[in-house]
Order: structure tokens, then C-alpha cells, then sequence
């Protein structure tokens, strides 16, 4: 095996030359590929048996852009960070040892889609199985990362997290100067007017933008919905200008009301534990079997499912086959 991919690992260093963050894994595929979990922190007492200990407390990391597609890598595939929240999701609800859930969101956001359905089932999630939900924000909780927080029945962050970005983007690109500098011009045949709405090959006339402009508008109006609801502590006079799209740090989110109490991953699991009604209980993260758990910190490359023969991690650019409109800080970073 080593002989055949030997060729194989050197035309890929001769196609990625100077690439940052290389990364080459050789590995066997186990059989299963079912999330497994790992003890990352325990109260004393916590394995001493039903009358000591109340079960568990399931850490479920959001980490990266929020986006319903496999994340593209070269060689391996990547997770669908949508289907690995909602089977995280169903591990926690079937195990009855499991009695709150902690999802630790470090994300800038993503597709307006993508965030409402983990936002859904997030809210699915505790309304089924009764268990709570205690949000924490670790470096960045923005746009869509802030929209699926709100699910949570508490929601704890860093005083040096980065959220808030209430808002939507439609990022569009216009080529039609550059073109014609060179003589080249665009001739779409198309069924009806609107049909080339966004084009990149012509200016965009008023018409177009006051269509892209009004649905934006509805998903804003969907965004600031959402934060109605579920952040009932925030004052008008606060409302009006923390959802302009602006970031704040969570120690500002605090004052506000955006997120409810500062804190870190210990405090979080003790509110866990306190509104499931337990004292001591084992706090576990969720993770694929060959992803390294040395910590409660610990991350695998993203997009890595962990299984994969050949494994090869290199940073490409996250948009750029998901075109649409976004819950999204920044996306020229994510």
C-alpha cells in the first residue's frame, strides 16, 4: 500500500507547492463511523455509581461555516456541519445517561438556510427530549452562529467573544468594466427579465438590486424575529441599534441582554448541571473514533471526518460554490 501512494502524495506536492497548513494522514477506515464520546471533565464522584452520579453532560461543538454541503477538500471529503449537529443531536436525545447538552459555538455564521435549520433543530431537540440546552460562545459567535444560539436555554460567553452581526449579506461581483476594457461583452439569452438578476457580466440595474434588497429585508425581518422571541431582556432603545449589523464583544453582549451571563466551558457545565437538577456528572465530548480528544479543547482539522485513507487539509476558499444570502460576519475570512 505504501508503494502505490508514494506517486500519489508526490504529484499532490508538486500541485500544491507553498501551500500553508499541509497536512497528509495515512490511516485504515474503521468499519463504523458513528460518533463515539470522550470524558473531558468530571465532578469527583461523578463514575461512583446511580447514587452518586446523575449521568452525563454532552458537549456538541458548531465550529467553522455554517452550511448545509460537505465541506470541499482535495483528496478526503469533509462533514456536513448540518448533518453532524442534528446526529449529535440524536445521540444526546437517546441517551438516557445524558441529561443537558452543551453546544459551544465558535462560528461567523453561514447560509441563511443552513443556520435556521440548526436553529430548528436545536429547538426541536429540547422541546422533544426535555433535556436543557446551555449555549457557550467561544471566539466568534456572529450572524448565523448568533442566530442558532438563541435556541439555547441559556447562553454563556467569553468576555472576548466576538458576536452579535445581526443582519444579512448578498455578496455580488460585477466584471462588465474589466471586460469591456478588453472587448469583451456579455449576451445572455434568458426567458424572462429577471432571469439574469446578479449577474456578474453587467451592471446591475435599479430594478435588480430592489429585488435582492427586498429579500434581505424578509430575512432580516426573520433575523430580528428570532431575536424578539428568544431575547425578551433586550430594551427597544437597545434593539434598534444592536441588530444593525455591527459585532460586540461579549462582555458588552452582557450588559445588553444579547447572551445572558459571562463565563467559560466550567461554568457552562455547572448551569448544565444545575437546570438538569444534578450534581455530579461526567461531561463528555461528542467525536468521530480516529479524531484525537486530548482535551475538552481539543479539535480535529476541520472538515475532517476522521476516517479517511488519504487525508489532506488545505485551506481553500469557503464560498466559493455557495452562492446565496447570508447570516454571515465577514465572509471574505470564513
Amino acid at each position: 500500500m505504501r508503494c502505490a501512494l508514494l506517486p500519489i502524495l508526490m504529484i499532490l506536492t508538486c500541485i500544491v507547492p507553498g501551500c500553508v497548513g499541509m497536512r497528509f494522514i495515512i490511516d485504515i477506515t474503521p468499519s463504523r463511523d458513528d460518533l463515539t464520546e470522550t470524558t473531558v471533565m468530571e465532578d469527583d464522584g461523578a463514575r461512583l455509581g446511580p447514587g452518586a452520579s446523575a449521568g452525563k453532560i454532552a458537549l456538541i461543538d458548531v465550529t467553522g461555516l455554517i452550511i448545509d454541503a460537505e465541506r470541499k477538500g482535495i483528496v478526503a471529503r469533509g462533514e456536513n456541519p448540518v448533518a453532524r449537529f442534528a446526529e449529535a443531536l440524536r445521540k444526546a436525545g437517546k441517551d438516557t445517561n445524558v441529561k443537558a447538552v452543551i453546544v459551544r459555538i465558535n462560528s461567523a455564521g453561514g447560509t441563511v438556510t443552513a443556520s435556521d435549520v440548526m436553529y430548528r433543530e436545536l429547538k426541536h431537540f429540547r422541546g422533544q427530549s426535555g433535556k436543557p440546552v446551555v449555549v457557550l460562545m467561544a471566539d466568534v459567535a456572529a450572524s448565523g452562529g448568533y442566530y442558532l444560539s438563541c435556541a439555547g436555554d441559556e447562553v454563556i460567553a467569553h468576555p472576548t467573544t466576538v458576536t452579535g452581526s445581526i443582519g444579512v449579506i448578498m455578496q455580488t461581483f460585477n466584471f462588465s468594466a474589466g471586460m469591456s476594457r478588453i472587448g469583451i461583452k456579455a449576451d445572455a439569452i434568458t426567458s424572462g427579465p429577471n432571469k439574469k438578476v446578479s449577474t456578474p457580466f453587467e451592471p446591475m440595474p435599479p430594478e435588480h438590486r430592489a429585488l435582492l434588497q427586498g429579500i434581505v429585508n424578509e430575512f432580516y425581518a426573520n433575523f430580528l424575529a428570532v431575536v424578539k422571541e428568544n431575547r425578551t431582556g433586550l430594551s427597544e432603545a437597545d434593539l434598534e441599534w444592536i441588530t444593525d449589523g455591527r459585532i460586540v464583544t461579549g462582555a458588552r453582549a452582557a450588559e445588553v441582554g444579547l447572551i445572558d451571563r459571562l463565563g467559560d466551558l466550567r461554568d457552562a457545565f455547572d448551569a448544565a448541571k444545575e437546570r438538569a437538577g444534578v450534581l455530579r456528572a461526567r461531561l463528555v465530548k461528542y467525536h468521530r473514533p480516529l479524531d484525537y480528544v486530548g482535551s475538552a479543547y481539543s479539535e480535529a482539522p476541520i472538515g475532517s471526518p476522521g476516517a479517511s485513507l488519504i487525508e489532506l487539509n488545505i485551506a481553500a476558499p469557503p464560498l466559493s460554490d455557495q452562492v446565496g444570502f447570508y447570516y454571515l460576519w465577514d465572509p471574505t475570512v470564513w
